[in-house]
């Protein structure tokens, strides 16, 4: 049996070794290149992530602020061609410009889980940095910072990592710090990867992308197994090896939408098929 790294905080410890006990061993990094993602150090995840994956892979920070996107070109989630001319051309332009938008946040939970989402904040997301939802229900919303950094080749001038950086506008509080692309399934289905990492490993959200009657773009995680779209857990025990956790029962679904030149996008996250929390953002564009 592998066991976690030492010398780090008991709190990650125990969590990597439930991931060791629980999970899929011995991941092969060519069969699921699918999955594999950047890992957080042990002290910290936040901002200064950016500059140690950007060191780690030997990338520089690209300097250009304006003009980025989560996708480079939406073209990229290989839609269906009725799927790609029904899309909203407000979706399209937020997926492929992301920072020249401002973001206010509003949330809601289910009064069952908001004390399990105030210790996991409190064990958890302030010490490391990461994943900071807020612990409150937001009616009238809070301003987030939109910031999409991307990480490239020096010598070929290629985009190899885009980081997506949100936090709160009044405190400056890392609320995700996570690197977003896309990944060809075994199944060969085309799916956005968000990947936020933690220590000694990361958690990935794989979502399906298809599009709504009325344009919207729908992300959905709602996959059976390993190797669907879904949540996961990835770690390197003491030894080097890979290890994840698939975890069926946690779904998250993001649905972007325009109606009226307005655009919104509505998060539901579930556990057990019990609804946990819901985001919804307003988006706006830049005024030039």
């Amino acid at each position: 049996m592998g066991i976690a790294k030492k010398n780090q905080n008991i709190q990650d410890w125990i969590t990597q070794q439930w991931v060791i006990l629980f999970g899929k061993k011995k991941i092969d990094t060519l069969k699921f290149k699918w999955l594999i993602g950047p890992f957080g150090e042990t002290h910290g995840i936040g901002i200064k992530f950016i500059d140690q994956l950007a060191k780690n892979e030997n990338l520089v920070v690209e300097s250009q602020k304006k003009d980025k996107g989560l996708l480079d070109s939406i073209k990229h989630l290989r839609l269906p061609k009725t799927d790609f001319q029904r899309l909203s051309p407000d979706v399209i332009d937020f997926y492929e410009n992301t920072s020249n938008y401002d973001l206010l946040l509003k949330a809601k939970w289910n009064p069952i889980f908001k004390v399990f989402g105030s210790l996991v904040r409190m064990i958890f997301s302030n010490r490391i940095e990461q994943l900071n939802v807020p612990t409150q229900n937001l009616e009238n919303g809070l301003e987030l910072t939109n910031e999409i950094i991307k990480l490239i080749d020096s010598k070929t001038n290629e985009v190899k990592r885009t980081i997506w950086l949100r936090t709160f506008k009044s405190t400056g509080q890392v609320v995700y710090s996570g690197v977003y692309e896309t990944c060809s399934l075994p199944n060969k289905e085309t799916c956005i990867k968000a990947v936020f990492p933690l220590p000694n490993g990361n958690a990935s959200v794989i979502l399906s992308p298809k599009v709504g009657e009325k344009g919207e773009l729908i992300l959905d995680s709602s996959g059976q197994k390993i190797g669907d779209s879904g949540f996961y857990f990835l770690l390197r025990d003491s030894k080097g090896q890979l290890w994840t956790k698939f975890i069926k029962s946690f779904k998250d679904k993001l649905v972007v939408s325009s109606v009226n030149n307005k655009i919104t996008a509505t998060q539901t996250l579930t556990l057990w098929n019990l609804k946990v929390l819901k985001f919804e953002y307003d988006i706006k564009k830049h005024i030039k």
